[in-house]
């Protein structure tokens, strides 16, 4: 159900019947809205909370020539990932515990703190499935950029090509509602993709020179194409259509490791990839037609939803998570929610849930329940079902999955 919101531009509208958005989400989001770039309307998902640079959970179309890249954020291209397996749950051993092990020892995660030449999260040396991997999709579209700005040669490329990342990134196994067992992946486009997206931020902001103090917000600073074919928009186009590659390639990378590492355990018997497979970013920008016009569609903690369309919706790590098939709604720009959307900061989930909770919360799954998940506990977020519920037309759940196990970046 949507909510059609007036504002001083053009209208905002939000899927939030049963589900609390805050009013610095709101206010975000009109002020996204009033920008004379914006095409028809902006959207907002119902698992939507304030973000930096625009709402996290918004849907912004753009005239063909404009594009706000702090609305696309700097984890450019972040996303999901699922599969399906032939393993039942009856064949995973009683105790998960040493096939997490095993996942977190081959798959790298988080960061270590402070500036360390070989940081626990990115390869020392990157494996040569991970070359391969660069070297045929990858580098010449790096070579480009770096060529273009030098300061990309310098971020974390090949050695984050692989690899997890922090935060709310995760790689989970699941069961679905006959008991099915599926891996489930969080991830985006790592060092290289905050290299890009705070690289154009600041140049969209120079870009707009005096023009910037007349918007609602200096982080809604856009870039403009003047046909030339050679100006930061199109240098934009290019870095982000490269960087959401290497996101959609990463978590490939990363579900096939995942595979190996099942594949190579004594505790389960051999298993075989079933069709349901899904790969979809939720954190991203591309050219699309909406209400009879091209226009550039940014989802920022959005999924696409074309009709029959399947993508991925997860709750937080102790809440369930569904495939889901899109119903094609034209006034969510064929969009729907990315996940159940945070109700509390990390900060604030740190200062406000004990680590006893938190424990007790998770239960069936087998992760780390120490502090260093706290500011990921469920408690963060909002309620999942409420969440679906309020989108009930924009999408149809086709699985719903729990998970028994997570890694957590």
């Amino acid at each position: 159900m949507t909510i059609e919101i007036e504002s001083s531009g053009n209208p905002l509208r939000v899927w939030n019947d049963g589900v609390e958005i805050e009013d610095q989400a709101m206010q975000q989001a009109r002020n996204a809205a009033q920008l004379d770039i914006v095409v028809h309307h902006v959207a907002l998902m119902p698992d939507a909370h304030f973000g930096k640079g625009a709402t996290v959970g918004s849907v912004i179309p753009t005239l063909p020539n404009a594009i706000i890249p702090a609305a696309v954020g700097v984890d450019i291209g972040c996303g999901m990932i699922a599969q399906r397996t032939s393993l039942r749950a009856s064949d995973l051993p009683d105790t998960l515990r040493e096939t997490r092990l095993k996942l977190e020892a081959k798959i790298p995660h988080g960061r270590t703190s402070g500036r360390r030449r070989r940081d626990r999260g990115s390869w020392g040396h990157p494996p040569d499935f991970v070359v391969d991997a660069w070297n045929e999709h990858l580098a010449a579209g790096h070579a480009q950029l770096s060529e273009r700005e030098p300061r990309l040669a310098r971020a974390n490329s090949i050695h984050h090509l692989g690899t997890m990342g922090t935060g709310n990134h995760f790689l989970e196994v699941c069961l679905d509602e006959v008991q099915r067992v599926w891996l489930m992946l969080h991830s985006g486009s790592r060092g290289i993709g905050a290299a890009i997206g705070n690289l154009f931020i600041e140049k969209a902001k120079r870009e707009m020179g005096e023009r910037l103090g007349s918007l609602p917000d200096g982080d809604l600073a856009y870039l403009i194409d003047d046909e030339s074919g050679a100006n930061a928009f199109s240098e934009y186009v290019f870095a982000v259509g490269w960087a959401q590659g290497f996101a959609r390639i990463n978590r490939q990378l990363m579900m096939d490791r995942a595979v190996e590492t099942l594949r190579s355990s004594d505790e389960l018997p051999k298993f075989t990839l079933e069709e349901k497979a899904v790969n979809c970013h939720h954190n991203y920008v591309q050219r699309e037609r909406h209400f009879g016009a091209d226009c550039w569609v940014t989802r920022k903690g959005a999924i696409q939803a074309k009709r029959g369309q399947l993508g991925i919706i997860p709750g937080s790590m102790g809440a369930r998570s569904y495939i889901v098939r899109g119903k094609g709604s034209a006034d969510s720009f064929e969009s729907c929610s990315h996940g159940a959307g945070r109700r509390m900061s990390r900060n604030k989930a740190r200062k406000t849930i004990s680590v006893e909770n938190h424990a007790k919360a998770l239960t069936d799954v087998e992760c780390r329940k120490n502090e260093s998940t706290l500011d990921e506990t469920p408690a963060a977020y909002k309620d999942i079902d409420a969440v679906m519920n309020a989108q009930r037309d924009l999408v149809e759940p086709v699985h719903t999955l729990r998970q028994v196990l997570c890694v957590k970046g």
